[in-house]
């Protein structure tokens, strides 16, 4: 690993402060190696532990003084991309819309991040991650037979169908840019995101492959050899042995050869499954590690965050990582000549006013407007 500054070094984001999904798009870019600049309230509070904010800098801008939209517009004049979380026509209001930002810069790529998109009936609404996802139909494949829709925490939603989403359309809007000149919106809309990250699942759902009763399909704990079963010790392991060299290996461990019913047959399901739950529960989590170690039967333990840290496999890679006492994820993907850099700290709001504006070069008299907000001692 040789690289210095990631593949993204030398690529400019401002970002406007917000939550969820932005952030962690910006986040994801400055893990890459760009260069992210948040724009703070001045009411902004510390970030504390946000790893949402780490790797960036910060400016605290006061988007409500006569000079804070031409603040920002600075900021948008030097920069290769903008990302925004708020609600459609909010920045227009602000002065910091799309067709402002090209004025001074046509190239900026816009990358935009909502919950329901810019059109729509719903656009204009107020949601969150679970509400996205219940109309796309993916919160209601989740859950076991006879059982609610399970949530998914917020990562199938904000992170999987929003911020990633946002990411993958920056990065294709800045290359066509480079090629065209001209920068461009990207409308990246949680539902559309969630949508599209349920493409093998509606592919098996017109083919017949695929039930809409929750809990009785091949990857939705329909199957008793794709789900998760207790063991001695009230800890979980996760089984997936899905291609039949890997289930032989799973009943081979087992010691259940020769003695469990074929599970082509979905009648034999049932059975099949209290099978295999009266089997794991006669070890702890642990000692069924130790049995499926290095095998091909594809099972898992089921570890706590924090319990991962220290998984041999984990450690090897640096997988998870910490810096000022977070334990927190490294940088993802990896690249064999640009390495990313490690996981910087977390921006402060308005702790690097100084700093952006001698790098970016922003003129003293933007910041003696009092538009820039001075960092609270």
């Amino acid at each position: 690993m040789t690289g210095t500054g990631g593949p993204l070094a030398g690529v400019r984001v401002v970002e406007l402060a917000g939550i969820g999904p932005a952030p962690f798009c910006a986040m994801l870019l400055a893990d890459l190696g760009a260069d992210v600049v948040r724009v703070d309230r001045p009411t902004a509070p510390d970030g504390d532990h946000d790893l949402l904010n780490r790797g960036k800098r910060s400016v605290q801008i006061d988007l409500k003084h006569e000079r804070g939209a031409a603040a920002v517009l600075a900021l948008v004049e030097r920069a290769d991309v903008l990302l925004e979380g708020l609600r459609p026509g909010v920045t227009e209001r602000l002065g910091v819309g799309p067709q402002q930002c090209w004025a001074v810069n046509p190239k900026l790529v816009y990358g935009r991040m909502t919950g329901w998109g810019q059109q729509g009936p719903l656009a204009t609404t107020a949601g969150h991650d679970i509400d996205y996802i219940a109309l796309t139909g993916m919160l209601h494949a989740i859950g076991r037979a006879d059982g609610p829709p399970q949530v998914p925490a917020n990562l199938l939603g904000d992170f999987g169908g929003g911020a990633m989403y946002l990411a993958v359309g920056v990065l294709a809007a800045l290359l066509e840019a480079r090629t065209s000149g001209r920068g461009q919106v990207v409308d990246a809309a949680i539902v559309d995101g969630a949508a599209h990250l349920g493409a093998m699942l509606f592919s098996m759902l017109a083919t017949g492959g695929w039930r809409t009763e929750r809990g009785t399909n091949l990857l939705d704990t329909g199957a008793p050899y794709y789900d998760v079963y207790e063991t001695a010790d009230g800890e979980y392991v996760a089984v997936g042995a899905l291609e039949p060299q890997f289930y032989t290996e799973l009943l081979d461990r087992l010691g259940l050869v020769g003695e469990v019913p074929d599970r082509d047959d979905p009648a034999n399901w049932p059975h099949l499954r209290e099978r295999f739950a009266t089997t794991f529960r006669q070890r702890t989590r642990q000692e069924w590690t130790e049995v499926f170690a290095d095998s091909d039967a594809c099972v898992a333990p089921v570890l706590s965050m924090t319990e991962a840290e220290t998984h041999p496999h984990l450690a090897a890679r640096e997988t998870l990582v910490r810096r000022d006492g977070a334990l927190q994820p490294a940088p993802a993907p990896r690249f064999s000549r640009t390495s990313n850099p490690p996981p910087g700290p977390v921006a402060e709001p308005g702790a690097d006013t100084d700093a952006v504006l001698r790098d970016w070069e922003i003129t003293s008299e933007l910041l003696d407007s009092g538009a820039f907000h001075p960092r609270k001692p």
